[in-house]
């Protein structure tokens, strides 16, 4: 599982300031659709990590800060905020136009 784990924290890693992607869009791109709770728990588990996995970007596939509350402060939301990402009630604002599809982004 760690190598999973490290393969996850790597796609994190690219995505670019500004922009976000989904626990759905990251399980898939690693050849493991069924995989994105497993996403979720990696980012769980990356606030130690080092290099800087910049899980803040990771939300579910409808924009939600499903994982907010893992955050320690200033915060999920308020991190995203500072990118100029807009949030309203946990929600990402305009999420189409901000979301970052590994697919696309990185070549296989």
């Amino acid at each position: 599982m760690n190598d999973f784990y490290d393969m996850i924290y790597e796609v994190v890693r690219q995505i670019p300031k500004g922009r976000v992607t989904s626990y759905g869009a990251i399980a898939k791109y690693l050849g493991s659709a069924q995989s994105s709770r497993m996403v979720g728990w990696a980012m769980n588990n990356s606030h130690s990590q080092k290099p800087y996995v910049p899980a803040h970007r990771v939300v579910n596939r409808l924009g939600q800060l499903s994982g907010a509350h893992h955050f320690p402060p200033p915060g999920m939301e308020a991190m995203l905020k500072k990118e100029g990402i807009k949030v309203k009630k946990e929600t990402i604002v305009h999420f189409d136009k901000v979301f970052w599809d590994p697919e696309k982004e990185l070549k296989v």
